[in-house]
């Protein structure tokens, strides 16, 4: 399957497993285990209390998700996208980093 894909495209597939990586690694490994646990959860389930969902949605949220689909597209496109669109506006971006702190 590989000899059929261009070096280039490799190439960009491999920077966006890096990037992957550096989104997940902003969670622990306890972070991590409950992440896939809730997700199995639901997928199984199809049901999540309110808690569960309101810690799911902290955990995506501090992987950064907006940042990683912004760097993703930002990589593979031809041109340099703005900041406000790979990262969020500059009170989203604000917001997010008091989140953070």
């Amino acid at each position: 399957m590989l000899k059929r894909l261009p070096l280039l495209k490799l190439l960009a597939i491999a920077q966006i497993v890096l990037l992957a990586r550096r989104h997940a690694v902003r969670l622990d490994r306890g972070e991590r285990r409950r992440l896939r646990e809730l997700l199995a959860h639901g997928a199984r389930d199809r049901h999540l209390t309110a808690d569960e969902r309101r810690e799911l949605a902290d955990l995506i949220r501090k992987a950064e998700p907006r940042a990683f689909f912004g760097g993703a597209v930002d990589r593979l496109s031809p041109v340099p996208l703005p900041k406000r669109v790979t990262h969020g506006s500059r009170k989203e971006r604000r917001r997010a980093e008091e989140a953070l702190s």
